[in-house]
């Protein structure tokens, strides 16, 4: 089976080849998505996962770089700048992938950008 952080892996790369079928390919059908803050369900399901990330590729320079990522057990957190989105500013990200059976099943975003604090832990 497919270690979790492969798969967070395997589904960034889709996402910077802007590869819908195999960025989607990396999900469960009843995926849920939502932003770390009140729990706000931004969607549903692999159906909506697709319309979502079709347009989200329809930008040629749509790019994520990778600044850090962590694993334990079925949970994998990376940390990325997005950068080629509508208005210019980079977005930058924690995406909190769950893994169940082989496929993200969850993923909780918090946003931000740069200038906010980002704290290094080190132990």
């Amino acid at each position: 089976m497919t270690k979790p952080s492969d798969l967070a892996e395997k589904q960034l790369l889709a996402y910077n080849a802007h590869d819908l079928e195999a960025f989607c390919a990396c999900f469960s059908d009843d995926v849920v998505v939502e932003l770390l803050q009140d729990n706000q369900v931004l969607f549903t399901g692999k159906d909506a996962l697709r319309s979502t990330y079709a347009e989200r590729f329809s930008h040629p320079d749509l790019h994520a770089h990778l600044l850090n990522r962590m694993a334990l057990g079925r949970v994998v957190i990376d940390e990325e700048e997005v950068t080629g989105l509508p208005g210019g500013s980079p977005l930058y990200v924690l995406a909190i992938y769950e893994i169940e059976e082989g496929l993200i099943r969850r993923v909780r975003f918090e946003r931000g950008e740069r200038g906010q604090t980002r704290v290094q832990v080190s132990g």
